[in-house]
């Protein structure tokens, strides 16, 4: 069968799947109806009582979130999208929020919940439910403004993340831009279909209502509004599209990986990134996906199902020194070591992120990515490429590792990043030889990205 053919044979399978359903979409911005106090009083009861748990910081937000709602099987979708945004909302402007909750009366609990819930539903939806006393303070402290208070109250950022971040240029709105909510990107699996044919077949049908648009930078990159049910669309379900950022997908650029090659994917999670990597190879070759979780390992396996990959090994590793890691020491001709960082790029989705990490465990993190770049460095083979990211915004986790392997590693050079991505991504602004991605400049997550080449002979080759 000629290119043409199996071009022309992809879009009408991407055209028949997707005309086969669509999306569900969450509610975003609902208004309560007229008449009905009683509704939103529950409302304000169930988001106060989330945020008792979330608030504890035992786990994750998301975590907490799944399983209060697991456990309440009887909420409609519109529940449960007015419950998670107001949540979410308050997680992004916590610090602010708790300043304006200083006053009133009544538990502040409540009165967080009051503030997430009339930035989702808009205040006048609230006030059939509320007190006289309670709506009089809502409307109070909705009209301070924000400019009026210190910067790190105005964009809810605890004092250490304020000062890291205020000395990144154009700080105030990169601050901004991370309490704005992140859309939805997805990737096309370029094994089985093309970005165009996937991109028609959802303005076609349902999907439509989310506007997908082509990613500015990624070549298979497609940005969703709102928050479409992706799981129980046709396209996801065989495999043709999955969820990653679109810095997420420019990784794979920087690997570049060739058919027949040996690549490992050294912190690989649930494998968005293998995947990508996995179909750039044609599913030949040999790709590890290396991970300290089982787990998270464990979740990659579905998605690897339906992506139609053959050539990925998973390997669950006690840590970065695992005898089996060694045992490929000099072998592997890419490497790409996506890090354990602070998370601090992806604060548009993971808004508990900033009132959950500290700076020990900042430096706690230094120390581990440290640790996991010398291990990967030694699997790269002489001429090999070794890719270092975060999705950080911290120099911390960044710049200086980078001049800290390069001192330690003689055997490596860096390279130019962008000069790898000329040709293939447009638009992106140099700063230095790395790619850096901000919300504010790129709409992406913030991500960091370094790329090295190891000596084909001499010393330490």
């Amino acid at each position: 069968m000629s290119a043409p053919d199996r071009g022309r044979k992809g879009a009408g399978r991407v055209q028949r799947a997707a005309g086969k359903g669509g999306a569900r979409p969450g509610r975003q911005g609902a208004v309560a109806p007229a008449g009905v106090p009683a509704r939103i009083a529950v409302r304000v009861e169930q988001v106060q009582r989330v945020l008792g748990e979330v608030l504890q910081w035992q786990y994750p937000a998301d975590a907490v979130l799944s399983h209060w709602l697991r456990a309440h099987p009887g909420l409609g979708a519109r529940d449960r999208s007015e419950l998670a945004e107001a949540v979410y909302d308050v997680l992004r402007h916590l610090r602010r929020y708790r300043q304006y909750a200083e006053s009133g009366v009544g538990p502040a609990s409540r009165r967080l919940a009051l503030l997430g819930l009339a930035a989702t539903l808009g205040a006048d939806a609230l006030g059939p439910a509320l007190a006289d006393e309670e709506r009089q303070w809502l409307d109070r402290v909705l009209r301070i403004a924000p400019e009026t208070l210190p910067r790190a109250v105005r964009y809810s950022l605890p004092d250490w993340l304020d000062e890291r971040l205020g000395r990144l240029p154009d700080a105030p709105a990169l601050a901004e831009a991370l309490n704005r909510p992140a859309g939805l990107d997805i990737r096309v699996n370029p094994m089985r279909a093309r970005r165009e044919d996937v991109l028609a077949a959802l303005r076609d049908g349902p999907a439509a209502r989310h506007d997908p648009q082509p990613t500015p930078y990624s070549p298979w990159g497609i940005r969703l509004s709102g928050r479409p049910a992706l799981n129980r669309w046709p396209l996801y379900e065989d495999g043709t599209i999955e969820v990653q950022d679109e810095g997420s997908q420019l990784l794979a650029l920087l690997v570049a990986p060739r058919r027949g090659e040996m690549i490992i994917d050294f912190c690989a999670g649930a494998g968005g990134k293998t995947l990508l990597l996995g179909a750039l190879m044609r599913s030949t070759g040999r790709l590890y996906a290396m991970d300290v979780s089982a787990a998270r390992l464990a979740r990659a396996k579905p998605r690897l199902a339906r992506s139609g990959l053959s050539n990925v090994v998973t390997v669950a590793i006690d840590g970065e020194n695992d005898v089996r890691v060694k045992r490929l020491a000099g072998k592997a001709h890419r490497v790409l070591v996506d890090a354990p960082c602070s998370g601090t790029g992806t604060l548009r989705r993971n808004p508990d992120l900033k009132w959950r990490q500290h700076p020990q465990a900042l430096a706690e993190l230094c120390a581990l990515q440290r640790r996991i770049l010398d291990s990967a460095a030694r699997c790269v083979a002489p001429g090999g490429r070794l890719v270092y990211a975060t999705c950080s915004l911290l120099a911390e986790e960044n710049e200086d590792r980078v001049r800290d392997f390069l001192a330690r590693h003689p055997q490596f050079r860096q390279l130019d990043a962008h000069a790898i991505l000329d040709g293939r991504v447009q638009g992106l602004s140099p700063e230095g030889p790395f790619l850096q991605l901000r919300p504010d400049r790129h709409g992406t997550d913030g991500f960091f990205a370094a790329v090295f080449e190891r000596a084909k002979d001499g010393p330490g080759a």
